[in-house]
């Protein structure tokens, strides 16, 4: 195993929930991000990874949902993270970056609301 692979094991097992979900989701747009600029310079091979990547990811992302928890946001979610991939699924099958894009604007949009929502725990916590 590479330096850099330990590292990110390492890294993934000594994170906490909240740490991943941000790592998920960081890993997604940028494979979003690639699969816009492989589609762009037809670069079939590198968008096909990327595509499988970001899918796996979001797929992962809507497989961890808690609804008994989360409930109406929950299925929210569930929702956007399946128009997501029927976007990645077209963005792949038409050779349409904007697909790539949307779906990755998305993922920025919950990003920031999660580190926003993070960022209220922490200070909650600490004023406990």
């Amino acid at each position: 195993m590479s330096k850099m692979n330990a590292y990110r094991q390492t890294a993934v097992t000594t994170a906490s929930r909240e740490q991943i979900l941000i790592m998920l989701y960081e890993g997604a747009i940028k494979q979003l991000r690639k699969a816009s600029e492989c589609c762009q310079t037809k670069d079939l091979a590198g968008k096909g990874v990327a595509v499988g990547k970001a899918h796996d990811i979001i797929n992962e992302l809507s497989n961890s949902l808690d609804f008994k928890v989360g409930g109406d946001i929950a299925k929210n979610l569930e929702r956007l993270y399946a128009f997501m991939v029927e976007q990645i699924i077209q963005g792949n099958l038409n050779n349409d970056p904007t697909r790539f894009d949307a779906a990755r604007k998305l993922l920025e949009n919950l990003l920031d609301g999660w580190k926003g929502a993070i960022e209220q725990l922490k200070t909650n916590k600490a004023g406990t």
